[in-house]
């Protein structure tokens, strides 16, 4: 049995259960950057926001380069697909519920007009 610990779908979520982990992803979207850039919007420490990329490198959505003393940290969206594939499931589902209400309200509307003649 896989623990939540060794579920990768379950440390994207749980990564992604934090604001500030979700402004850094989009920062990281727009390119690179180092930890002072990703610090800048927020009131926090650099130890913070390096917390936060571990957790982030953890869940294997950043990787952190090594140029001398700058290490950059790049976005790496490949569990976002796992991710996405599992919540499209649920999307489905509800799609499914949608549809049997348009059809209700087509069925009850036509019903209305039949009766309104």
């Amino acid at each position: 049995m896989t623990t939540a610990i060794d579920d990768p779908l379950s440390r994207t979520f749980a990564a992604l259960a934090d604001p500030t982990r979700r402004a850094i992803l989009a920062r990281l979207a727009e390119g690179s950057a180092n930890v002072g850039d990703l610090a800048a919007p927020f009131e926090m420490s650099f130890a913070a926001v390096s917390k936060h990329l571990r957790v982030l490198e953890g869940a294997g959505l950043v990787t952190r380069g090594r140029e001398a003393q700058y290490r950059p940290a790049m976005l790496d969206a490949r569990p976002l697909l796992a991710a996405s594939a599992w919540i499209e499931d649920y999307q489905r589902f509800w799609e499914a519920g949608f549809d049997a209400l348009d059809d209700l309200l087509a069925a009850t509307n036509a019903a209305e007009r039949e009766d309104d003649e």
